[in-house]
């Protein structure tokens, strides 16, 4: 399958090591990881090369879901992990039917579409966020933005690992501290990634041969996980929530175009 030269390995080091300290407290470090995994893919000669980064990327991605969890295991927010985490199976379970049909091109089109409408809305219209005001509208905002925002996550990662600024939008609407949004994010994600592992094996997209360059790419992936708290550490709120902003308007428009 694979024939990578140092220049392959060196990026797909790179891009392991971007999503480590994404997932350990830097908000769209890893944003380009995808890319970089497909570009590999594609550059080596590999039939399918977007389709075939996707199982690529995925064993590493729970590597640094692991890291992250060990440093964030006591923040999380399991209430907003319980209001997410069935509807992103419901999507997961859906991608798994279309995974054949659906291009990963025009998924990320629609992610990217869904991305910047709803952050507008967010910002013109401030009654779609939860108001502490009035607790029973503040519940049915939740669950709207859960169960609209759990299925897109979950069809948006089991057709391209795009799941991250997707779940970002939610925790970040429901206004979560720092460190609550990385624990919950930390969990959201170890859970939802072990569970399509299952799905990508059926699919052919995850195979000893990929695993075989996947394990290699746990460790430059989990140091990133294990630097992101001390860049996490000196961010404040603010700051935090400006970069999640950021990264999550970046990939709404890289998507489209």
């Amino acid at each position: 399958m694979l024939e990578l030269t140092v220049w392959h390995w060196t990026a797909l080091a790179l891009g392991s090591w971007l999503t480590g300290l994404g997932k350990g407290g830097v908000p769209g470090a890893g944003i380009v990881t995808v890319a970089v995994f497909a570009w590999v893919l594609d550059h080596a000669g590999v039939d399918e090369g977007v389709r075939r980064s996707v199982g690529l990327l995925l064993p590493v991605l729970v590597s640094a879901d692991l890291v992250a969890v060990l440093i964030y295991r006591q923040h999380a927010d399991w209430r907003h992990l319980l209001r997410l985490l069935p509807w992103t199976f419901v999507g997961i379970l859906g991608g798994y039917f279309v995974f054949d049909y659906l291009s990963g091109d025009r998924l990320k089109t629609i992610i990217g579409m869904i991305l910047l409408s709803m952050t507008a809305l967010h910002f013109g219209k401030r009654f779609l966020l939860p108001s502490q005001a009035n607790p029973s509208v503040a519940s049915r905002g939740e669950l709207a933005w859960g169960v609209a925002l759990g299925l897109l996550a979950g069809g948006a990662t089991m057709l391209a690992n795009a799941a991250g600024p997707v779940a970002a939008l939610y925790l970040i609407v429901m206004r979560l501290p720092k460190y609550v949004f990385l624990g919950t994010s930390a969990w959201l994600f170890l859970i939802v990634n072990v569970s399509k592992i299952p799905f990508m094996v059926d699919l052919e997209i995850i195979s000893f041969e990929s695993f075989d360059v996947s394990w290699k790419l746990f460790f430059p992936a989990a140091l990133g996980a294990w630097m992101g708290p001390w860049v996490a550490r000196r961010l404040n709120q603010t700051m935090f929530e400006a970069l999640v902003w950021f990264f999550i308007v970046v990939t709404g428009v890289k998507f489209l175009f």
